[in-house]
């Protein structure tokens, strides 16, 4: 039997309905309590203008570090049973207002390209509210095929993201 090998995992927590702090506090308390997994950093929270051509109020962002010995689907799988039983509904339009939203965006040196599951998630590298709170917890982590956060926040437009006081 071969050990256990823990390996490192960031997720994305977004919400903008229904008390949206309260929402990414909630689910990252969840993210606590995954199977064969532990929570080892949280990011501040952080305030960002939504994504996308709809109107609707301003997210709040936060990233999680966990270290984990599921495969990256399995991940996955948790994350959105955590959704829905935090109240997510899948929203009618792309990109619309949600009461939460946790999405995988890089686990270990994994590079994955299939239709239910990209890794790392194919948005990082342009998205401030996620590069903030990321950068905030892993400045040095190296996202497979994509770079640095430190260089790829150097790279993005920060100025929506606006960290909440504690």
């Amino acid at each position: 039997m071969q050990p256990q090998r823990w390996v490192p995992a960031y997720v994305a927590l977004g919400s903008n309905l229904d008390d949206p702090a309260v929402q990414v506090a909630r689910a990252m308390d969840a993210l606590g309590e995954l199977p064969h997994t532990r929570l080892v950093l949280r990011s501040s929270l952080y305030r960002s203008r939504p994504f996308g051509p709809v109107e609707q109020p301003d997210f709040v962002n936060a990233v999680a570090g966990l270290l984990t010995t599921l495969e990256p689907a399995r991940v996955l799988q948790c994350l959105q049973e955590t959704e829905t039983r935090l109240g997510r509904e899948r929203p009618v339009v792309r990109w619309g207002p949600r009461r939460i939203d946790l999405d995988l965006l890089a686990q270990g040196g994994t590079r994955i390209a299939q239709p239910e599951l990209t890794l790392p998630h194919p948005g990082l590298a342009e998205r401030a509210f996620v590069l903030v709170p990321l950068g905030e917890i892993a400045p040095d982590l190296v996202v497979p095929g994509v770079g640095s956060v430190r260089d790829l926040l150097s790279r993005v437009d920060s100025s929506g993201v606006e960290r909440l006081a504690a």
